[in-house]
């Protein structure tokens, strides 16, 4: 079994035949309020923006995409992402995306868990960070059970449908 794989999931580099997930995850206003996104993305656009990540590394790019899929079916469920990637400084953003049909699985838990294995011995960072925002339990709880502990909280920085909402800084260092 290699490094981005466990008996149930892999991670894996975006395909051409990803665009349809990604699609929907992308254009699914639900997830916009936890993310940057206030707008749909075009097939175009998601179309260009898988081809340009072949053959592209994080080192290039700063930023790493990888779809979360279930070995046995070969399905996609999600997304884990290591975004702002900075090498001087050996850190990384965090985000995940798991659809909601397979939420509540374990899923995540195995992605993230994969995800920092790659981060701190592959790439060698020194530390991963993810933004959640305060009333996301779940996510908190996933990367909190990961080993990422709060490091900051900003006063209501996101606009959401339901108002401003803080924003907790989570913080994972290698071999801490």
């Amino acid at each position: 079994m290699g490094c981005l794989e466990t008996n149930e999931i892999r991670l894996r580099a975006l395909e051409p035949e990803d665009l349809s997930a990604l699609y929907n995850w992308e254009n699914e206003d639900l997830f916009w309020a936890e993310g940057n996104s206030l707008a749909p993305y075009s097939r175009f656009v998601l179309r260009q923006y898988i081809e340009e990540q072949q053959g592209v590394d994080i080192y290039t790019s700063k930023q790493l995409r990888l779809m979360v899929e279930l070995k046995k079916e070969s399905i996609s469920i999600g997304t884990i992402d290591l975004f702002d990637f900075d090498p001087h400084h050996n850190r990384a953003g965090v985000g995940i995306l798991i659809d909601p049909n397979y939420q509540s699985k374990g899923y995540a838990t195995q992605a993230l868990s994969l995800l920092c294995n790659y981060a701190f011995s592959i790439l060698k960072l020194h530390q991963l960070y993810c933004h959640i925002n305060e009333g996301n339990i779940a996510s908190i709880q996933l990367f909190k059970n990961e080993g990422f502990v709060d490091c900051g909280c900003l006063k209501s920085w996101n606009n959401t449908p339901e108002g401003w909402k803080n924003c907790l800084i989570l913080q994972k260092i290698m071999n801490e």
